[in-house]
């Protein structure tokens, strides 16, 4: 059975859980709390977080932990990499792929916009600022993981 042993792969399993769910509160909390609803790239970001929670729960209770960790990790940088295509769309460094991406008539007025960002702190949407924390939380926990505790 494969156990957690040092500080560093404890610290890397609770971040691999934390931050998907984090993110994943912040983006209901923006969308019931301030009307701020996710336009369908917004879902895509959410899916690989949903996955992520799902095998951080998994490494706590089936072996080998450490690729339960690897591979939530994995789906967090997904997330990330998604975000940043979608910031990319907003801040009109590419064309999105999406129907929500669309000008003109062939917008529904349902349509929630992905090439609009509705809100945004030090300029940077809420797709930009998930692309940074789950990029640099994906690195963050794989480098603890390989991490060899330091003995004395």
């Amino acid at each position: 059975m494969t156990t957690l042993n040092d500080a560093s792969d404890r610290l890397a399993q609770r971040l691999a859980l934390a931050v998907p769910a984090a993110l994943l509160a912040g983006a209901y909390i923006s969308q019931y709390g301030f009307d701020l609803f996710p336009c369908e790239m917004c879902w895509w970001q959410r899916y690989p977080h949903f996955a992520a929670v799902g095998l951080a729960l998994l490494s706590f209770a089936a072996p080998p932990k450490k690729l339960w960790i690897a591979l939530a990790a994995l789906a967090i940088l997904v997330s990330g990499l998604i975000g940043a295509f979608h910031a990319g769309v907003e801040y009109g460094w590419w064309r999105g792929i999406t129907g929500c991406a669309t000008t003109g008539d062939a917008m529904s007025l349902d349509v929630i916009r992905c090439d609009v960002a509705p809100w945004s702190f030090l300029g940077i949407s809420l797709a930009g600022w998930n692309a940074l924390l789950s990029i640099g939380s994906a690195i963050t926990i794989w480098v603890l993981l390989i991490a060899k505790e330091k003995r004395v």
